[in-house]
């Protein structure tokens, strides 16, 4: 790929994977590869199963072990939480360098940084030194203005009104 940007969604409201998802999807139409790396998620989620089967076109990668939420995680196991995304950014940087995709997308690695697991400086690295080649994007709810300063693109993708307001949980197929 020619010209590779940083495109970003962001934002309170639902569907900022499922955007990226959607770019992914136009991508393998035009035969172009796609990595994603998703963050603080779980892998048994209708979106990567759905996506498993468009393999090798896209692969979906996880390097957290599962567990809750990240507000009811002790302090033990944010730690243990850190290590695993530093293993998915180096990861995704040997993905860069090795140029083993076209679009690159790091699900919810904004999220890793405004929880303290990822510094945001060392994102900002990373992007600063991306492959001009590679499409990368980035999601998460919170857009620090340094990365905002790095990217060609950012949709805010925010919540007017949610489920949640009125006690409806998460559902299988539609939220997850």
């Amino acid at each position: 790929m020619q010209s590779g940007l940083i495109q970003v969604y962001y934002g309170t409201g639902k569907g900022k994977t499922t955007a990226s998802i959607g770019l992914a999807i136009r991508a393998i139409g035009s035969n172009l590869k796609v990595i994603m790396i998703q963050f603080l998620k779980q892998d048994n989620t209708g979106e990567v199963q759905s996506l498993k089967t468009l393999e090798p076109n896209i692969k979906v990668f996880h390097f957290e072990k599962p567990r809750g939420f990240f507000w009811t995680l002790t302090d033990a196991e944010k730690e243990e939480l850190k290590v695993e995304v530093q293993l998915a950014m180096k990861f995704a940087k040997k993905v860069m360098d090795n140029e083993e995709c076209d679009i690159l997308i790091l699900d919810e690695v904004l999220a890793v940084v405004e929880n303290g697991l990822l510094e945001e400086e060392k994102l900002c690295e990373f992007l600063v030194n991306k492959n001009e080649n590679m499409e990368i994007v980035l999601t998460g709810r919170v857009l620090p203005d340094r990365v905002a300063g790095l990217a060609d693109y950012i949709t805010e993708v925010n919540e007017i009104k949610h489920p949640m307001e009125k006690g409806i949980s998460a559902r299988k197929g539609i939220e997850y």
